[in-house]
């Protein structure tokens, strides 16, 4: 069933679809089967696609762009700007500068519009907080677009209670784009409480810890992409977040699903105003995640979930030191 994103937002599925894996940042990808996963979950009814148009250079909005043609009011478009990039060691992404100056907004949007092959985003969301532009200058640009029906909604992504008060104060904001998960769960403290006090809704990214929570790896040299530069996949680290996801693999046979689903379907239990985006390139991990809608947690499940994996109990960050400075600005 479609959930309200944020309290006066469109409906939108619950499981949607996070789209940057289609674009080279975790190993290879092929662009038909990319193509024909996103139409798959348009068949479904799985509205929701999440893009930035830093993705491989604007070829992610491109591959979108192909694949809603003549489906376009069957997609939800989510699209984050202002992160500038960099090559990453590995050959992929690596964040670089943010900007969120309204003449970059301005300038921005109009090529995604482009790549899309569209005349309007629905979501429209800065990727990161720019330390040197006032919030408030940066939805008074993005509220422009809104009064001329460049963009539909406005998000924000990354951002601390303070600032997502500040910014909610100028505008409406529908929803907050955060990594949120069993073994991310720092939001809960402030950031949570407060845009529900808000009426925000919560896109959950990552919800499977960029793979790791699925059970798809058992040693650190499994993991030959920009992944294996962060703590939690290195060293110590790995085999004590692996003795974890062992124990929810047991629990996930118990209820007669996989990892990834028992995952996924702890983010989405968490409330009604939540929707998570796990990444897929292939229709076989696209349906594998929707089904997770249909994985009934009951109290006593939920319970055993949280005795296993607790708040703060992952080792490692979930970015490098020097990227963690960027966030919850």
């Amino acid at each position: 069933m479609n959930r309200t994103l944020g309290t006066n937002g469109p409906l939108v599925a619950p499981v949607g679809l996070g789209c940057m894996g289609m674009s080279g940042a975790y190993g290879q990808s092929d662009e038909q089967e990319s193509i024909a996963t996103i139409e798959r979950a348009l068949e479904l009814g799985h509205n929701f696609l999440d893009t930035a148009d830093y993705y491989y250079a604007g070829h992610n909005e491109e591959l979108i762009g192909q694949a809603i043609k003549g489906k376009r009011d069957k997609a939800f478009l989510s699209v984050k700007t202002g992160q500038l990039v960099t090559a990453g060691p590995t050959g992929g992404m690596a964040p670089g500068p943010v900007s969120n100056r309204p003449e970059y907004l301005h300038n921005a949007v109009f090529y995604s519009l482009r790549r899309l092959k569209t005349d309007y985003i629905d979501l429209y969301t800065p990727a990161r907080v720019d330390p040197n532009v006032p919030i408030e200058e940066t939805i008074g640009a993005l509220a422009d677009l809104v009064q001329k029906g460049v963009i539909r909604y406005m998000g924000l992504s990354e951002a601390s209670a303070t600032t997502i008060r500040r910014a909610a104060a100028v505008h409406p904001i529908i929803a907050l784009q955060i990594e949120y998960s069993l073994w991310s769960r720092d939001i809960e403290a402030e950031v949570l409480p407060t845009i529900r006090e808000l009426g925000i809704g919560l896109v959950a990214y990552a919800p499977l810890s960029r793979g790791f929570l699925s059970g798809a790896f058992n040693k650190p040299e499994d993991i030959k992409d920009s992944r294996a530069h962060m703590p939690r996949y290195q060293g110590e680290n790995f085999y004590k977040n692996l003795e974890l996801v062992n124990q929810i693999k047991t629990l996930a046979t118990e209820k007669g699903c996989t990892p990834a689903q028992l995952a996924i379907a702890w983010v989405i239990a968490q409330g009604n105003d939540i929707i998570t985006i796990p990444g897929s390139k292939r229709i076989q991990h696209l349906e594998e995640n929707i089904a997770s809608e249909h994985v009934q947690l009951t109290p006593a499940d939920l319970e055993s979930i949280n005795a296993i994996m607790p708040a703060g109990i992952v080792s490692g960050t979930r970015y490098p030191e020097k990227f963690l400075t960027a966030l919850n600005r």
